[in-house]
């Protein structure tokens, strides 16, 4: 436990204490190239522990935006009689005729810069 209360104790405040931060907004224009340096492992670890934070309380993204939402589990049985030649099924939760591909991905893929696509199925 030494180590961890000299850490926290002393060498984390005396680290911090030396920081070159400026007392204003235009003494951060004044910095030298050393002192720029010496603020990176600091700004690094803020950055760290932010961005963690941030991902662990962000909304989560939902990918079924409306289809059979009341449904614990969307699932969909298709028998391979059915099928014909070839069949498309949509992987982009945005097809009005879900669960087969009515091209919505398209769409889909230019508003988001996504690149997804339907599985299809073929009869050899």
């Amino acid at each position: 436990m030494e180590p961890v209360s000299s850490l926290v104790k002393t060498h984390l405040p005396n680290y911090l204490a030396n920081l070159p931060i400026p007392d204003s907004i235009g003494g951060w224009f004044k910095l030298s190239v050393k002192d720029w340096i010496s603020l990176i492992p600091f700004f690094s670890v803020v950055g760290g522990i932010s961005y963690m934070t941030y991902r662990t309380i962000k909304p989560k993204h939902v990918i079924n935006l409306s289809i059979e939402k009341e449904e614990a589990k969307v699932v969909h049985v298709a028998n391979i009689e059915d099928l014909g030649d070839s069949t498309a099924y949509c992987r982009c939760w945005r097809s009005s005729k879900f669960p087969l591909c009515d091209g919505s991905h398209g769409k889909h893929n230019k508003e988001t810069g996504d690149n997804v696509g339907p599985v299809v199925i073929k009869k050899k």
